[in-house]
């Protein structure tokens, strides 16, 4: 195309953004009564419009060359208050606009100024989108300029004779069976997502693979980007060495645990060369980071995860766009779960107080800000990424995995997927999609809903302890209670104290009483169906000889409640058992089966599952995996949730990979893919096929450094441990009444920082290929 041609089209798009703003200015000033354009003695209409044009030019002005200063100096800021301040400083510089007319007409409070400036910068945004969208050539060239520039930046060219870039694109909760239903036609109705189908009926094939024992985000996330999961049992944990409770998505245990893989892997993770991860709970030992919760807690200019920020809040119209988007799903949410009451649909859990918001903040501004760091990194032409969008996983728990609210989250996962893949188009590399999941969720009603009680209550009661007075009515709950105060030779009282809490206890809830105050409460948490008992007053994990010494009526009352599939506990005699109803052992260490194996109903590959986790430094004195129905593909959540998932049972434990058809299959013909550590060597092979990173393995270590207590590394010493080099927790502090008193209920438990850690010093491998 002629020069002339080019500049005289950019002209015309720049005159029709500008009139586009002089008219919605005018508008507001006729809307809003704060906000005016004309003089106090009055103007003729020809003064107006040019006093409207004068600032719709100088506002634009701003926009273009002030505001990406204004953000870039901001970045700093955390994302929430970044996002917050974008609408003071967008109406800040509609003020300036308006104050610098040589006329000195126009004025406006400074609230009007920030909802003017919002809706002005969303429609000359959308204008200037639509014009370029409908020029293709114009649109091209634009995203071309734009990534040789960013590569420019970075000391490199435009990157055109690079190998393929590999995008990893974690669709979170979303297992393979969901999928597969998501990319059929039904009752001559499209697919659920018509650009992923597209691609499996051409250039890609799907596969389904199968996780650990422990279904969930940290587990899968962490042995796919850092390449071990070991010693995480479940999504919260109990650790007796620190006295601390581990949940997978607090930054402070992220940090942990990330360290703790690296030094076991070897290396700083999947990431580690010219790689991004955005919106995931790990590094992956990339240096490009955006929402990364294992970084969260960190300040400073250096290790800040602040990249991804930028190429979102640059244009100011997103946070209008978001803003706007961000309350319709607050209101989409409660209208469904409105619909959802009056229409008595069952299961059904609570989704009032603020969950409203944080489902918008994972459909919305998570999904928003990560799309767009991953396209600017594709532009950018960076060889790994790795994004995790978690707006599917957020919704199913509390809508279920195939409800029509979960359906509309996967159409709008689709249309960010195929924003992506347009953008890879015209990026200065070739670039593969690969698409994955790190677990599914299995649905069905709440362990509480089923029973009328908790898992805690129904530990309590098989401990002899007091229970609430609800739970204490439930047929589970007195069945437990009596056998508990039988076996422990204490007659029942029928008096309820005025705390409500059944057992004949004088004592408050949780105190204990004269015959077992050498004894602290257990604490009970909760994974998905996943539950995890602890006794912190014992050093070290309790032996079944011992639990039944201290409380003979546990595990019976929890193996064979009909809510619970079987019961994991050490024998000293017979090492791991696996415990089920009417007296039923599976000896894992010997494979000796007293029974029918409780195991069975879950399906091929349990056994090894679980016989892993028995052997995990962290694991508890007890894990409880609830029941599972196969005939309904149902499990009964410990948790407030109706899809869970974080055991065994049904479609949590059977994510999907999708890749393209040119990459090698993920595993030889009928072998099944097992396990999160090994969908990280696949991984890894699929980018050292076109020639990719090559993850550098780690350096032999120097003199240990040590570190303070829960505070996380620098990124430079983020993996910085060999194997040998392992972590030293620190030694066990004295269990609290507090800590004891913490179960399933509260899961929000905000323990002390962690452990400490020796963290080994190193030389940086050379990070080029």
């Amino acid at each position: 195309m002629p020069r002339w041609k080019t500049v005289g089209g950019t002209l015309l798009r720049v005159a029709a953004v500008w009139a586009v703003s002089t008219l919605t200015m005018l508008a507001l000033a006729g809307i809003l009564p704060d906000f005016s354009l004309k003089s106090g003695d009055g103007d003729t209409a020809t003064q107006i419009a040019i006093t409207a044009a004068s600032g719709a030019g100088a506002f634009g002005v701003l926009s273009a060359l002030v505001w990406p200063l204004l953000v870039r100096a901001l970045l700093l800021m955390p994302a929430l208050v970044l996002g917050l301040l974008v609408f003071v400083l967008n109406g800040s510089m509609l003020l300036i606009a308006l104050s610098v007319n040589p006329d000195g007409r126009g004025a406006a409070e400074p609230e009007t100024a920030v909802v003017v400036a919002a809706v002005m910068s969303a429609a000359s945004s959308a204008t200037s989108t639509f014009l370029t969208v409908r020029d293709d050539d114009a649109y091209r060239r634009r995203l071309a300029r734009l990534a040789v520039r960013r590569r420019r930046r970075l000391g490199e060219d435009g990157g055109s004779d690079e190998p393929p870039g590999t995008v990893f694109l974690q669709l979170d909760g979303v297992g393979h069976a969901v999928l597969r239903e998501a990319l059929r036609e039904r009752e001559n109705r499209p697919p659920v997502m018509p650009t992923v189908a597209g691609w499996l009926q051409g250039t890609h094939k799907v596969t389904p693979w199968r996780t650990d024992w422990s279904s969930q985000t940290g587990a899968s996330q962490l042995g796919i980007l850092h390449g071990s999961n070991e010693d995480v049992p479940a999504f919260r944990w109990y650790e007796k060495k620190s006295g601390e409770v581990m949940v997978s998505n607090r930054p402070t245990s992220a940090a942990v645990l990330q360290r703790r893989a690296a030094a076991r892997a070897g290396h700083d993770g999947l990431l580690t060369v010219d790689g991004a991860s955005r919106g995931n709970l790990f590094t992956g030992g990339a240096d490009q980071l955006a929402l990364v919760l294992s970084v969260a807690a960190r300040r400073g200019k250096h290790n800040r995860s602040r990249s991804g920020y930028f190429a979102y809040f640059a244009d100011p119209a997103n946070a209008t766009r978001t803003a706007v988007s961000f309350l319709a799903e607050v209101v989409r949410e409660i209208c469904q779960s409105t619909r959802a009451k009056l229409r008595r649909e069952t299961p059904r859990v609570k989704r009032g107080g603020l969950y409203p918001f944080i489902r918008a903040f994972a459909t919305v501004v998570e999904r928003d800000v990560v799309v767009t760091a991953v396209m600017g990194d594709i532009l950018s032409g960076r060889t790994a990424i790795y994004a995790d969008l978690v707006a599917y996983d957020e919704v199913a728990h509390h809508s279920g995995p195939r409800s029509r609210d979960a359906r509309q989250v996967l159409a709008r996962l689709d249309r960010s997927i195929a924003l992506i893949a347009k953008v890879a188009e015209h990026a200065p590399r070739d670039y593969r999609i690969v698409l994955l999941s790190d677990h599914g969720q299995s649905p069905g009603e709440t362990f509480a809903g089923a029973y009328g009680l908790r898992l805690g209550d129904l530990v309590r009661a098989g401990c002899g302890l007091p229970v609430s007075r609800r739970a204490g009515r439930t047929p589970s709950g007195a069945e437990a209670r009596e056998a508990g105060r039988a076996a422990l030779h204490r007659p029942e009282k029928p008096r309820v104290d005025g705390d409500g809490w059944c057992g004949g206890r004088e004592a408050p809830a949780g105190a204990g009483s004269a015959d077992d105050t050498a004894f602290s409460d257990p604490i009970v948490l909760a994974s998905g169906n996943l539950g995890l008992i602890s006794f912190p007053d014992v050093p070290g994990r309790m032996s079944r000889e011992q639990i039944d010494a201290r409380h003979p009526a546990l595990l019976r009352t929890l193996a064979d409640h009909p809510g619970v599939g079987f019961v994991l506990v050490r024998s000293e005699a017979h090492g791991a058992v696996v415990l089920g109803a009417d007296g039923a052992e599976h000896r894992l260490d010997t494979g000796e089966v007293l029974g029918a194996s409780p195991l069975t109903v879950f399906g091929p590959g349990a056994e090894s599952a679980v016989r892993r986790t028995a052997h995990f430094r962290n694991t508890p004195d007890i894990m409880v995996n609830s029941a599972y129905h196969p005939a309904r593909g149902t499990v009964h959540a410990f948790e407030g949730q109706i899809g869970s998932h974080g055991g065994l049972g049904g479609e949590q434990g059977h994510p999907f990979l999708l890749w393209p058809a040119e990459l090698t299959p993920p595993v030889a013909a009928g072998e099944e893919l097992v396990g999160a550590e090994r969908v990280h060597q696949v991984l890894r092979r699929w980018l050292e096929e076109a020639d990719g990173p090559q993850v550098p393995e780690k350096e032999a270590a120097a003199a240990p450094v040590e570190v303070a207590a829960g505070a996380p590394a620098a990124p430079e010493a983020s993996a910085a441990q060999t194997p040998a080099a392992a972590e030293v927790p620190a030694e066990p502090r004295p269990a609290t009444a507090s800590d004891a008193a913490r179960t399933v209920q509260d899961s929000r438990w905000d323990g002390a920082p962690a452990a400490p850690f020796t963290v080994v010093s190193r030389v940086v491998p050379n990070k080029t290929r």
